[in-house]
Formats: C-alpha cells, structure tokens, sequence
C-alpha cells in the first residue's frame, strides 16, 4: 500500500483527476521533450467527456506553454486500464512526431499506465484493514501510531503542513463571495450560511457550521484555488469542515488532529488499494463516499473510539454511500458536488455518533464493503462515472 502522502496533497482544483493528474503528466512529459515545437495531447473516455468543464485543456495548456498545445477530444473511445486516457504527442517543427506517452490519471492526481504505476511505491505491507486490525490488537497500537511505524519521519511535519492549508482554504472559503466561474450562475454561499450559523441555537448551530465550512472548500475548489486532496478535489470540503469543527466548537487540540489526520488517510489508503477513488471509475462513492469514511473515523478517533468502532463508522460511512453517481451538471465540480461535500461531512458526525454508542461489534467488515464498491462501481452505467451523459447532468439551465 502507498504512503498516506499520496491521499493527502496540496493542489488546484476543481478535481484531481481531471485537473491534477493532467497537468502533472503534461509537467513530466514536457521535461522529457524539451525540443519539441508543438504538443498534441488526445484525451480519451471521461477526460473528454467532462474535461472542458473540469478545465483539463485548460491544466494542460497551462504545464506545457509557452509551446502551442493542439487537444483532440474522444469521449466516444474509452480505454480498458481506464477511462481517464491521455495519450501526449510530441513534434518537431516538421511536424513529425519525435515521441509519445500514453498514461492515465488514475484518481487523486496519481499517474499510472501498463507499464509503470505511481501505486508501486509500497510503504505498508498489509493492505487490508482486517489484517490491519488483528496486527494492531496484537500489539497494543492505534491506527495512528501503526502508520507512524510505516512512514518516513518527517510525517508529522507533512500533516501539519497539510492541515494548515485545509484550515486555512476554509478561512478564504468563508470570506469568498460572488459567482462561481463556469455559466451554471452558482453563487458562493458559505459565508451567508456561515454568517446565519450564529442565529440559531447552540444545539442547531455547529451542525450549520459544519455546512458552511464544507462549503468553503468545495466552492474554493470550484474556482481552481488550493485545496487539499482529501481524497480527491471533488471530495475535498468533507474531511477539513469535520475537523475545523471539532477544533473550533469542541476544543481538539492540532496534535490529536494530525493524528485523526493519520487515521483517515490510512482507510483511504485501504479503499484506494483495492477499489478506487475515482469518480470516472465508480462513481462518487469512489471520491464523497472515501471522504465520508475518512471523516467518520476521525471524529470516531477524536472522541475516544476503539479501533474496532472506528472501523466500524468506516463500514457504515462507505456503506451508506454505496451506488453513489457522479453525473456533474455541464462537466463542473459544482452540481451536485458542492452540496453534497456538505451533506457528507453531517453524514460522519451522525456515523460518529452512532459508532460511539455501539460496542464496535457488527456484521459487515470494512473490507467487504469496500470490495462491493468496487463491484457496485463495475455495475454502475458510463452515464453515471464523471461522463455528463446521465442523470442531473442532463439537467439544463432551463430546468432550474
């Protein structure tokens, strides 16, 4: 299994597989063609169905200027490694082509192809959490204290960075006001809903501030500004609106949240391993149901739960989300996505909830769950996997 840095990572949105992946493996093959003097760069499957809305043409162009870029868009073919094909082209001033890498963004940002995967870098030897589980009961550990064996030492460092900038893309998010850019006319509203959190009673108002700040970072990622990867941009408001609101409203301290911080990139990592994080592949089970589970077992962790019931709010957080669609409205991470970041993140406080008051003893194991989302993801029709071609993405304007 990789290391938790590659579920946790500072980028741009508004998604990491059709933003971040793109431009890092237009970044990689244009220092492996510094001559070339143009690049044609054909986007295959869910890249070319949703990319104009996603802004890949715009993350490519971007990493190869200022060399002339020509994008070919192929929705209709879609690659059998995965949905999310690139293949780049390099040529000379002839015209004639001097290289070519075909490679495919494989969610999260990550790059892989038939011959090489980023995935290959394996830091954890178990990668199943019951195995992960019976290990640590046997040694006496916590979840987090079982990654701190496994990843290099400057770990700690790396999640401070990393919640710094959730806290901080939060904090812009809540002061950020105006249309969001992309023609569905989408007004930011995390800080009018931040603003009327105070009008309600204390016992309604964290749950109204949980939503405003999940919208904070779902909106910023919407507007291409820097978020965190958590695991996916599209999924990123969740994770970071759970734990703000539980440092600002019930008094965690960073410490315990980096450890939380360590715990919820572990079930990620678990998910990503053996079924995926990318909506092009399973849906939005695959990127708002991941992030679900991590902010459930965060705040399971936080509030003193055992391994066994932070597993157990894993299972149901997954659970719960299995057969999600992701049928973005004109390919933009905004309709649904922006809501349902917030709807997620008071899904896992209730998951919490019910977790804490559970002995941590239940049927389904948070292996097989995930096992039957990667299933479920198979089943699920291309109309619903970040195509635009079903659902509320065929939705218009007129319709709202």
């Amino acid at each position: 299994m990789l290391s938790i840095k590659q579920i946790l990572k500072k980028g741009y949105g508004p998604s990491s597989s059709h933003t971040l992946g793109p431009h890092r493996a237009a970044t990689i093959f244009r220092q492996r063609t510094p001559n070339s003097a143009k690049y044609k760069v054909t986007l295959y499957g869910s890249l070319a169905a949703t990319g104009k809305g996603h802004r890949t043409d715009v993350a490519i162009t971007d990493a190869l200027r200022p060399i002339p870029v020509e994008i070919i868009w192929r929705p209709d073919i879609v690659p059998e490694f995965h949905t999310n094909g690139m293949l780049y082209e390099a040529l000379d001033d002839k015209g004639d082509i001097i290289d070519t890498w075909k490679i495919y963004s494989i969610g999260g940002g990550l790059l892989a192809n038939e011959e090489s995967s980023e995935d290959s870098e394996q830091v954890y030897e178990l990668s199943h959490m019951t195995d992960i589980l019976r290990y640590i009961e046997k040694e006496g550990l916590t979840f987090w204290e079982y990654v701190a064996m496994h990843e290099d030492a400057d770990i700690w460092e790396y999640l401070e960075d990393i919640w710094q900038t959730m806290q901080h893309t939060i904090e812009e998010g809540l002061s950020a006001e105006g249309v969001i850019p992309g023609g569905l006319h989408l007004r930011s509203k995390a800080h009018q809903y931040y603003v009327r959190a105070s009008s309600y009673k204390p016992s309604l108002q964290g749950r109204c501030l949980v939503i405003a700040y999940a919208l904070a970072t779902s909106e910023r990622n919407a507007v291409g500004s820097t978020i965190v990867t958590a695991p996916t941009c599209g999924a990123s408001g969740v994770l970071p609106a759970v734990l703000y609101h539980l440092k600002k409203n019930h008094g965690f301290d960073d410490t315990a949240i980096l450890r939380a911080l360590a715990t919820a990139a572990l079930f990620a990592d678990v998910i990503k391993t053996n079924a995926s994080i990318s909506g092009a592949e399973v849906g939005c089970q695959g990127e708002v149901g991941s992030a679900c589970v991590m902010a459930a077992v965060a705040a399971n962790q936080l509030f003193g739960g055992s391994p066994q019931q932070i597993e157990y709010a894993a299972e149901m957080a997954m659970e719960h989300n299995l057969g999600l669609t992701c049928d973005p409205m004109c390919g933009l991470v905004q309709i649904p996505c922006i809501e349902r970041n917030a709807m997620a993140a008071l899904r896992a406080l209730d998951i919490n909830l019910y977790a804490m008051m559970s002995d941590g003893k239940h049927i389904i194991t948070f292996d097989k769950v995930v096992e039957t989302m990667k299933k479920t993801g198979k089943d699920i029709p291309s109309l619903y996997k970040e195509t635009s071609q079903g659902g509320l993405a065929l939705l218009s304007e007129d319709d709202n």
